[in-house]
């Protein structure tokens, strides 16, 4: 970590590419993930019965690809996603996960066969730890999506379904599975001292500084907050920033959505998300990155980019 002229620990600037959240950091490990599955479903799977990553990599961050996904023994392919704010088109985005993962773990030419062949299970599930309240479960449904179309004689059965399910994963909710699973318990509980000290009026740079100490002095993640300090401050500090910013662009598209066209606000939520991008691109060109890569991390245009950092 960083200190400043006080002496006081400091958020770094990140030195590395946003693709991970704090959440799949932990979780991108064969027995953490088995006892996080294990204790959402209290199934007994040891690394014996295999387990193989099949996460999408190369995400901008977080939330353009999925956080954590695996198969377990061939039979199973678990897909777990973490947010602080729910989407309802998570189906949508899970149907679009499953299928790039079974491109990745099914021969092409199995289904040519004139047997049926068996495909691993899959299941999905979104632990949310946001600040709004949220109920312990919830189900979402990829038939809650499709437009509703009348066509006489055709049985009303979706042709195609998929379900998310929703776990409330904060400090007090849904006890039983943190109880099962250190790891997930000891996130929620430091997510939950970041929150609680913002509430008090503290930086959220102070905030996380704060929360790392208590945690680190109270045996909560005490060897990863101490291996990854830093790394966990810009990773956090990154994640709650795209989350107020998501909701600063609910917010404005909610209440001006009233007084404006809807191409309008469309167009305020795409400058704010570019500003968001452009933060993201000074960081990385302070870092001594090149404008090139840069421009493939951020999917900025290279003219932008050099106007826009260089005059800085």
């Amino acid at each position: 970590m960083d200190f400043n002229a006080r002496g006081k620990r400091t958020v770094s600037q990140p030195n590395r590419e946003y693709k991970d959240s704090v959440f799949k950091n932990l979780f991108h490990e064969a027995g953490a993930a088995l006892d996080l599955y294990n204790a959402l479903t209290d199934s007994h799977f040891t690394v014996e019965d295999g387990l193989c990553f099949t996460t999408l990599e190369n995400a901008l961050f977080m939330g353009q690809l999925n956080d954590v996904s695996f198969t377990i023994g061939n039979k199973l392919v678990i897909f777990i996603e973490h947010q602080s704010s729910i989407s309802p088109n998570m189906p949508i985005r899970a149907l679009m996960y499953i299928g790039r993962v079974y491109e990745k773990i099914i021969d092409r030419r199995a289904v040519y066969r004139t047997k049926l062949f068996n495909i691993p299970t899959p299941e999905f599930y979104v632990l949310y730890n946001g600040a709004d309240e949220y109920p312990d479960k919830e189900t979402l449904r990829l038939s809650d999506a499709f437009r509703h179309v009348d066509v006489p004689g055709v049985e009303k059965l979706p042709a195609l379904e998929l379900a998310v399910r929703v776990l409330n994963i904060n400090v007090g909710r849904n006890e039983k599975i943190l109880e099962k699973c250190d790891v997930l318990r000891n996130y929620a509980i430091f997510v939950g001292q970041v929150r609680d000290r913002q509430k008090t009026g503290l930086t959220l740079e102070d905030a996380i500084v704060e929360a790392i100490d208590f945690c680190v002095a109270n045996g909560i993640l005490v060897e990863y907050l101490k291996n990854k300090g830093s790394e966990v401050c810009n990773m956090l500090f990154a994640e709650f920033n795209l989350e107020e910013a998501k909701e600063v662009w609910f917010e404005e598209g909610r209440e001006e959505g009233r007084k404006e066209g809807r191409e309008e606000v469309r167009r305020k939520n795409m400058l704010a998300e570019e500003n968001l991008l452009l933060e993201i691109a000074r960081t990385l060109f302070m870092e001594g990155d090149s404008f090139e890569k840069i421009s493939r991390i951020t999917r900025l245009p290279l003219d932008k980019l050099k106007k826009n950092l260089t005059i800085q």
